[in-house]
C-alpha cells in the first residue's frame, strides 16, 4: 500500500463520501470553505463569544420596556460585513441557501393543496440578501406550514429546483475573507440586537421545523432517504439557549442534502 493510500487527506474523503448526496462541485465548495484558516483559528473563539453575547443582548432587550427594531440597520450592517469581511465563496453558499430553502418549500406547496402562492424569495446577488430577506426567509417557513394541506394534487412536479447563477461580488476588495461559520457567529450579534426578542426567537425556532420539512418530503415522494437527516428536534419545544451559528450551519447543510436528493429523484423520473 502506498503512503498516500495509507494516509489519505481528510478532505478528499469528505468530498468523496458516497453517503453524502451533494454534487461533487458543491461538496468541494463546502470543503474549501471549511479549510480556511479562519475556520481553524477564529471560529473556536468566535463561537462561544457569539453565544454569550447574543444571550446577554436578548436578555437586556427583554428587560427594556420598549420593543424596538432596526431591520434596515440590520440589513445594512450584514451587507457591509459580507462585502468587506467574508470570502466570496462563503457568501455564495449563503445566497445559495436562500434559493434552496425556497425551492424546498415550493416543492411542498406545488405538490399539495396548500392554498398559498409559491414563495418568491430567490436572491441571486449579495444585494438580494438585504431588504428584509433574512426575516422573510424565516417567515416563509411558518406561512407554508401554517397553511399546509397535504392533499396530493396529482403526479409529482419537480419543476423549480434549478439553481440560478449567483453573484457574491468576488471582485470587491475585502479586508478579510472569513469562512461561513465564523461569519455566522459575528452576524448573529446584529440579528440579536436589531430584532425584538420575539422576532429573534421566532427566527431561531424556525430551524426546529427542519425535521417537519424532511418528513413532508419523505411522505410526498415516498422516499425514506430524507429521514436519514432528522436530528430529533421537537418543534413544540422552544429552546432559549441555542447555539445559533451552529444550528444555522446544520440547517443549511440539511437543506442542501434534501435539495440534492430531490434533484436526483427528478433526474430519475421518480
Amino acid at each position: 500500500m502506498s503512503e498516500a493510500a495509507a494516509d489519505p487527506p481528510l478532505w478528499d474523503a469528505v468530498v468523496a463520501d458516497p453517503a453524502m448526496p451533494l454534487e461533487r462541485e458543491v461538496a468541494e465548495k463546502i470543503a474549501e470553505d471549511q479549510r480556511r484558516w479562519t475556520r481553524t483559528w477564529l471560529y473556536p473563539v468566535a463561537r462561544p463569544l457569539s453565544r454569550v453575547l447574543a444571550l446577554v443582548i436578548v436578555a437586556l432587550k427583554r428587560l427594556t420596556p420598549i420593543r424596538w427594531t432596526a431591520h434596515r440597520l440590520m440589513d445594512r450592517l450584514c451587507l457591509w460585513f459580507l462585502r468587506r469581511f467574508v470570502d466570496p465563496l462563503a457568501v455564495e453558499l449563503l445566497i445559495r441557501h436562500f434559493v434552496i430553502e425556497t425551492n424546498l418549500l415550493n416543492f411542498i406547496v406545488r405538490n399539495t393543496a396548500t392554498p398559498i402562492a409559491p414563495v418568491a424569495l430567490r436572491p441571486t446577488t449579495l444585494a438580494g440578501l438585504g431588504d428584509r430577506a433574512v426575516i422573510e426567509h424565516d417567515i416563509n417557513v411558518y406561512q407554508v406550514l401554517a397553511a399546509l394541506d397535504m392533499t396530493r394534487t396529482g403526479p409529482l412536479d419537480y419543476a423549480g429546483l434549478d439553481m440560478p447563477p449567483l453573484d457574491p461580488e468576488p471582485g470587491r476588495r475585502r479586508l478579510m475573507r472569513l469562512d461561513i461559520q465564523t461569519a455566522l457567529c459575528l452576524m448573529n450579534l446584529p440579528f440579536a440586537a436589531c430584532l425584538t426578542p420575539d422576532e429573534y426567537r421566532r427566527a431561531v425556532h424556525s430551524m426546529r421545523f427542519d425535521d417537519s420539512i424532511l418528513v413532508l418530503l419523505s411522505e410526498l415522494t415516498g422516499d425514506p432517504t430524507f429521514l436519514r437527516w432528522l436530528c430529533g428536534d421537537l418543534s413544540v419545544r422552544a429552546d432559549s439557549n441555542t447555539d445559533v451559528p451552529r444550528a444555522v450551519y446544520r440547517h443549511a447543510v440539511v437543506c442542501e442534502y434534501a435539495h440534492a436528493h430531490l434533484v436526483r429523484l427528478a433526474a430519475r423520473g421518480a
